[in-house]
């Protein structure tokens, strides 16, 4: 059943880097967010890895969440993938709160007041002292671009006009503005880029 299923290489080949990170982050137990999961890889990956992590698989795309749930069956850790639009204000409230959120290569593909949205939902669903994760290609102020991002981003553009890589400055931006602070960058395979925006302990929600 498994060959039948969406398969992103991008994804497969990342993997790995990304549990280092998270698991060197995330408290155990803990209870994770993602936020468009895409083909699940990430969740069953991570889920696996971890049994103690309560993990939700989200995406915006309906036609997602079968193929999501079918790679997750079996993990008592892994709960029913759930449609959700970030850029549709306020995200359900039934999602609760939660220690991480986790969102992969979503912010250059799409428009960029998905940013916003983005920092506004996680700081509204993370419980006090809850960190975002991001994972993904990023300008960073006074760093020249490798030659494959710079390739990427005149990729993305040409296909979108909205899309490309965002400025590492503009995301920490929108992030202070939902009351999440850079906390740390990882420097990861492929020229991508691990980041770390940490809620305060005294900040119960912004919204």
């Amino acid at each position: 059943m498994s060959a039948a299923l969406p398969f992103s290489p991008a994804a497969d080949r990342n993997k790995a880097p990304i549990l280092d990170v998270l698991q060197s982050v995330l408290p155990v137990p803990a209870t994770v967010l993602e936020i468009a999961s895409g083909t699940g890889q990430h969740a069953v990956h991570c889920a696996t890895a971890q049994p103690a992590w309560s993990w939700q698989p989200t995406d915006v795309d309906a036609d997602a969440l079968a193929p999501i749930a079918a790679r997750c069956a079996g993990l008592a850790n892994v709960r029913p993938p759930l449609r959700l639009d970030v850029l549709a204000w306020p995200w359900p409230e039934a999602l609760g709160r939660f220690d991480a959120v986790y969102c992969a290569n979503m912010l250059h593909i799409s428009a960029w007041p998905t940013c916003a949205a983005l920092m506004r939902g996680a700081s509204q669903h993370l419980a006090a002292g809850g960190v975002l994760l991001l994972y993904g290609p990023y300008a960073v102020d006074g760093e020249p671009l490798a030659p494959g991002n710079r390739a990427f981003d005149a990729d993305l553009r040409a296909r979108n006009p909205a899309w490309g890589l965002r400025a590492l400055s503009a995301v920490a931006a929108a992030a202070e503005t939902a009351g999440l602070a850079l906390e740390r960058r990882w420097r990861m395979p492929a020229d991508n880029l691990m980041l770390a925006f940490r809620k305060p302990m005294e900040i119960e929600g912004v919204g």
